[in-house]
């Protein structure tokens, strides 16, 4: 079930359709907090159990959170006003400053399988070569 990100920390009500057709509403009450990838359950609500039709198992709900895309900056000194305070973090002297760049996952498979072909064709052309070993003894 997708959740908004202030729903997830501010608590929400939702409708969910049963498989009998009947609607029932899961209530997350405010000061609960859903993580993302979260895992609830409800009792008698989920699939018939097998040779009794009358009794159901548990209906499991995972939690995905949406999360926004940006923030404006103007609002992040009131959104870190209501959350718990960042840690501190002690930056070493010599520490280069790097700068974190989005991943293309399609790039990255392709990148991984061109790899993988050359060791693939390495081991063709050397047979045997750069195998361990188990020792015995």
């Amino acid at each position: 079930m997708h959740v908004e990100l202030v729903e997830a920390l501010c608590g929400f009500q939702k409708v969910i359709r049963t498989l009998d057709d009947r609607d029932i509403v899961i209530t997350v009450m405010p000061g609960e907090v859903t993580k993302h990838g979260e895992v609830k359950c409800i009792l008698n609500e989920g699939m018939p159990m097998y040779k009794n039709p009358f009794e159901k198992g548990q209906l499991v709900i995972q939690f995905l959170v949406n999360f926004p895309n940006r923030i404006p900056p103007e609002v992040v000194p009131a959104l870190e006003s209501c959350l718990p305070p960042r840690p501190q973090v002690e930056i070493p002297e010599l520490a280069e400053e790097c700068q974190l760049m989005d991943l293309d996952p399609e790039q990255e498979h392709r990148r991984r399988r061109a790899h993988q072909g050359n060791a693939y064709e390495e081991d063709e052309e050397h047979p045997g070569m750069n195998r361990v070993q188990c020792a015995t003894g």
